[in-house]
């Protein structure tokens, strides 16, 4: 199960992660990690803004398996932004998770002093504090500016991709720079009556698979991360198990003709949204 892919920094990340994304409760959120942990997952993907990074530290510890093994990512809120803060958040989430690095860190949305933050991350990844540095809903344009105007080239790009918003132009000149593309919300969350799509369906059956499944490795055969999200064990489980078949290039077509070229969650070119976005503060 623990495929990897290269970061433009040599580092290796896994292809197949665990999101803790709306889990925010103690004890619920460290039993799903230590479900995932145990069931051979390598990435933990969490934020501040989650308010479970203690839960996913403690489940690492608790878990026994070698940190060197475990690959972290955390990402700093719209809240932080600029140099010094990001220097201070950067710190607390290190003190929440208990950990001397972590080995991804994104900015998690493209508002508030970005280049004050990317410098201070820049920092931080040439002390260890940060093995490797990227972004969260960037869009190209402006991770293009981002790179001309900085030293150290985003890793990562965190965005909305599901068969609904497969956004293969945006996949693929990320791919051209060199920057991973990694996928959050790969199942729409359950919307669009997704999880019993009839095209996804017969694909899923042909392999005896779940449409969960087919998702996930059409998202992995388009070289794309993905971070799957789960409190059931019996599910934590089935998510892990998508290394076992492959989509033939038919059906990797009858899954890129679901795309309808919308976002499901908002609009980030809506002044509405980023105005809504910007005014959202987490009490960590």
């Amino acid at each position: 199960m623990d495929k990897k892919i290269t970061l433009n920094n040599g580092i290796e990340m896994p292809t197949l992660g665990f999101g803790v994304f709306q889990i925010p409760d103690y004890d619920e959120c460290k039993r799903a990690v230590l479900q995932a942990l145990k069931n051979g997952y390598h990435l933990i993907d969490t934020a501040a803004a989650y308010l479970n990074e203690g839960a996913v530290g403690d489940a690492i510890r608790e878990s026994g398996i070698n940190r060197e093994e475990i690959f972290v990512t955390t990402k700093l809120w719209v809240q932080d932004a600029g140099y010094e803060n990001t220097q201070k958040a950067i710190d607390a989430s290190l003190k929440r998770l208990g950990l001397d690095y972590i080995d991804l860190y994104l900015i998690h949305q493209p508002l508030g002093d970005v280049y004050g933050s990317w410098r201070a991350m820049e920092d931080a990844y040439k002390t260890g504090k940060l093995k490797s540095i990227g972004v969260a809903n960037f869009e190209n344009d402006r991770l293009q500016d981002l790179m001309m105007h900085n030293e150290i080239k985003p890793a990562v790009d965190q965005i909305e991709l599901h068969p609904f918003f497969a956004q293969p132009e945006r996949v693929q000149w990320l791919l051209d720079n060199d920057i991973v593309p990694e996928a959050w919300g790969p199942f729409a969350e359950g919307k669009q009556g997704i999880f019993t799509n009839p095209t996804i369906k017969k694909i899923a059956d042909n392999h005896g698979k779940t449409n969960g499944q087919v998702i996930l490795r059409w998202l992995n055969q388009r070289n794309i991360v993905v971070i799957p999200k789960s409190v059931h064990e019996s599910r934590i489980i089935e998510n892990s198990q998508i290394f076992d078949f492959e989509l033939s290039a038919k059906e990797m077509e009858q899954m890129n003709s679901l795309d309808e070229g919308v976002s499901l969650f908002g609009n980030m070119s809506n002044p509405e949204t980023v105005k809504q976005l910007g005014n959202v503060k987490f009490n960590y």
